[in-house]
C-alpha cells in the first residue's frame, strides 16, 4: 500500500483546556501507511489561551498551522476556510475538544486505500462517568450510535475523506451530516471504523444536554428536506429497534432509560420548531462547556 498523505483541520473556539493535549497526540501517532502533511488549527473568535497555546506547540512542529479569525463564525465556514486551504487530497476534519489512541489516525485513514470509499467516520467514545445521570445519557447515546453505525455507517467527531468537494452549506449545523451527501452522492461508500476510536465529553447538565441534541436534530432536518440525505440515526425507529435488542435490564437502565428517551423527545421538539418555525439559528453553535474538560 503506498502511503496516503493527509492534511488535518481541527475547529476550534476557546478550547485551551485540551488543544495543547490534543497536538501532542497527534504529533505521536503511530503510522505506518499515512503521512501527516500538516495540521491546520482554525481559532474562530478565540478569547482565551487557545491561540497561544497552538502557537507555542507549532514551535516544535513545522507541519502546525493556525489561522486566528477575531470574530467567530459559523462552524461550517471554518470547515469551508480548512477545505479551501488544505494541500493534500485525503483531508481529516475533528473537533478539539478529543483526545485519540495513538493508532487512531492510522486506523481512520487506511480505508481509503479502497478507491471505493469516501469517507470514513472514527468511533466515538464518551469519558463521562457512566454512574452519572448525564453520563449515562451520553454512553447511551453514543453506544446507539456506535451500534447503528456498524450497519449504516454515520460519521461524527472525527473523520476522513477524499477533498472531492470545494464547500459545505454556510448555514449547516452539522457539518459531518453536509459532508456526507456530498461524498455519496459521487458514488463513493462511506466507511464506519470502530477501531479509530476518538474520547469525546458529552453535557453534564441539562441546559446543554437540550441544546446540543435540539441543534443536533434541527441539522438533520435541513439535511433530510433541504438535501434529500436522511442521516442513519435519524429514524426514531431505528433507534427504538436498536436499544431494545441491546438492553440489558438493570434497576439504573430501568429508571435512567425512559428518562434519556424523554429529553431527546423534547430535543428533537425543539430542533424540529427551530427548523420549522426558525426559532433559533444554530449556525453558530452554542458552546457546551461541561464538555471542553476531558481530563
Amino acid at each position: 500500500m503506498s502511503k496516503l498523505s493527509v492534511s488535518i483541520g481541527i475547529m476550534a473556539y476557546n478550547e485551551d483546556r485540551n488543544i495543547g493535549q490534543l497536538l501532542e497526540s497527534l504529533l505521536a501517532q503511530k503510522l505506518r501507511h499515512v503521512t501527516l502533511s500538516e495540521i491546520i488549527v482554525i481559532s474562530s473568535g478565540s478569547s482565551d489561551q487557545t491561540n497561544a497555546i497552538v502557537r507555542s506547540v507549532a514551535t516544535k512542529d513545522s507541519r502546525i498551522k493556525l489561522i486566528s479569525q477575531k470574530k467567530r463564525l459559523g462552524k461550517a465556514t471554518v470547515v469551508n476556510l480548512f477545505i479551501a486551504k488544505a494541500k493534500q487530497d485525503i483531508l481529516v476534519l475533528m473537533s478539539a475538544d478529543l483526545q485519540l489512541k495513538q493508532n487512531t489516525l492510522e486506523n481512520l485513514v487506511t480505508p481509503l486505500a479502497n478507491a471505493k470509499i469516501g469517507i470514513v467516520g472514527a468511533h466515538p467514545l464518551p469519558v463521562n462517568d457512566p454512574h452519572a445521570f448525564f453520563g449515562y445519557a451520553a454512553h447511551l447515546l453514543w453506544g446507539l450510535h456506535h451500534q447503528i453505525s456498524l450497519h449504516q455507517p454515520k460519521m461524527g467527531e472525527m473523520i476522513a475523506f477524499r477533498k472531492i468537494f470545494k464547500q459545505i452549506p454556510v448555514l449547516s449545523a452539522v457539518d459531518e451530516a453536509n459532508i456526507e451527501p456530498l461524498i455519496r452522492g459521487q458514488g463513493y461508500q462511506a466507511f464506519y471504523q470502530s477501531k479509530a476510536v476518538v474520547y469525546n465529553k458529552g453535557p453534564e447538565n441539562l441546559k446543554e444536554f437540550l441544546a446540543v441534541r435540539r441543534r443536533v436534530y434541527a441539522g438533520h432536518l435541513a439535511a433530510k428536506y433541504e438535501y434529500s440525505y436522511e442521516v442513519s440515526t435519524f429514524s426514531g425507529l431505528t433507534i427504538a429497534q436498536c436499544l431494545f435488542r441491546n438492553l440489558k435490564i438493570t434497576p439504573v437502565v430501568i429508571f435512567w432509560t425512559p428518562a434519556v428517551i424523554f429529553l431527546e423527545i423534547i430535543g428533537r421538539f425543539l430542533g424540529y420548531l427551530d427548523y420549522r418555525l426558525k426559532l433559533k439559528d444554530h449556525t453558530i453553535w452554542e458552546t457546551a462547556e461541561s464538555t471542553k474538560k476531558l481530563s
